[in-house]
């Protein structure tokens, strides 16, 4: 399937909503469960996207879109904020925020297929465009569900025993 922004903008609008849905007023041992050391429970992805939209996508799409001297993108603190003590309500609420203006200023820019090749500089990868910088904020919002509902089902995994076999998303498989 190839990009188009048009129907790019429908899911980094509902993301927010289906995250309110699934997390908001859960008790807390759902939004702070993880898969063990170095994984990120689903408060920790909430604080991550947040913190996107403040430091990554819209920044790094202004920088595309200057076509200044300098080009390049800071590199993106993937756990800024994390210290952050607030209620799980409280952070879907702030990335509902954040997220509607961020989409708001996309829309605002009235991107045009040129717009869409423009270029950037990720300070890993090199060269990037338009295009694949905001299909990556898709398939970043998407991955992050998965990630979260990942998360909540295998807390799960002893307690539903031998149905364990059925279900795919408990199964751990060696990378």
């Amino acid at each position: 399937m190839d990009f188009k922004l048009d129907q790019a903008i429908p899911i980094l609008e509902r993301t927010p909503r289906v995250l309110s849905e699934l997390l908001a007023d859960l008790p807390g041992d759902w939004t702070v469960i993880n898969e063990g050391p170095d994984t990120w429970s689903p408060r920790q992805i909430i604080l991550h996207l947040i913190n996107g939209e403040r430091t990554d996508w819209i920044p790094r799409a202004r920088i595309i879109l200057k076509q200044g001297q300098s080009r390049r993108f800071d590199p993106f603190d993937r756990i800024g904020g994390f210290d952050s003590t607030q209620p799980v309500r409280t952070l879907l609420t702030e990335f509902d925020k954040v997220r509607s203006e961020s989409v708001a200023t996309l829309r605002g820019w009235n991107l045009k297929e040129k717009d869409l090749e423009l270029t950037g500089e990720h300070p890993e990868f090199g060269e990037v465009t338009m295009r694949q910088l905001l299909a990556t904020w898709v398939v970043h919002d998407l991955s992050h569900i998965s990630q979260i509902t990942r998360v909540m089902a295998r807390a799960y995994t002893k307690a539903v025993g031998p149905w364990t076999a059925y279900f795919r998303v408990l199964q751990r498989v060696a990378m």
